[in-house]
């Protein structure tokens, strides 16, 4: 049986990793969040009193950090779960420094790629269609207003128990969006055979739809 590489990108909170966990389990596919990857470095290195700024001192540990995603949906990062600290308002502000770093990319692309070669599977993040996978069978750029992803992404914190503010979350937002889009290695953009799908006013089961109908138009599945 062939393999298949579904890629999803898209801005922040978006709704990539939601869709993804869910086409990957109705189809019996390995998900992989790239994102919280990126998430749980840049956890490490707060914890470690490196400024995530700080280029060359982020990159110096990146040897000394070990990231796993649990079957389960789980995130460790040298043993320890961080499944719920890496999507605190902290990680959420400075993970896009840290993703900006051509060393640090290059490492976690590394450990992606040899997890996509395990079998079918659904990655999501910001460069899987256009360096990551770029031989994807089906790639989905998915997108939302800043507003809508602000939404979403107050409610999803508040369910969480993470103290937040939709304006401070609109900032964080559009914040990075800018930098992911203008880093200088793998930046955020459409793959030119990508489908762009907007799902501002879509639910998450109306968008699992559009997305198995594009899956489906593209390998049959």
């Amino acid at each position: 049986m062939k393999k298949i590489s579904i890629a999803i990108d898209g801005p922040a909170a978006a709704g990539k990793s939601t869709i993804a966990k869910s086409i990957a389990k109705i189809l019996g596919y390995t998900y992989i969040d790239t994102g919280a990857m990126y998430r749980a470095f840049t956890y490490y290195v707060l914890k470690n009193g490196i400024d995530p700024k700080d280029e060359q001192a982020s990159i110096s540990v990146i040897n000394k950090v070990n990231i796993v995603l649990d079957p389960s949906g789980k995130v460790f990062c040298n043993d320890e779960d961080v499944t719920l600290v890496i999507r605190s308002n902290e990680v959420s502000k400075n993970v896009s420094f840290i993703a900006s770093y051509k060393e640090i990319r290059l490492a976690l692309v590394k450990l992606q790629r040899q997890m996509a070669k395990s079998g079918s599977v659904v990655m999501d993040g910001r460069d899987i269609g256009t360096y990551v996978l770029p031989n994807a069978d089906v790639k989905i750029f998915q997108v939302a207003s800043v507003k809508a992803r602000a939404e979403r992404r107050y409610k999803e914190n508040l369910e969480k128990g993470i103290p937040c503010s939709i304006e401070q979350l609109e900032e964080d937002i559009q914040m990075r969006d800018y930098l992911d889009s203008h880093r200088d290695f793998a930046p955020l953009k459409q793959a030119d055979d990508a489908i762009l799908l907007d799902t501002s006013d879509l639910s998450i089961e109306e968008v699992v739809k559009k997305v198995l109908e594009i899956i489906n138009e593209k390998v049959g599945v």
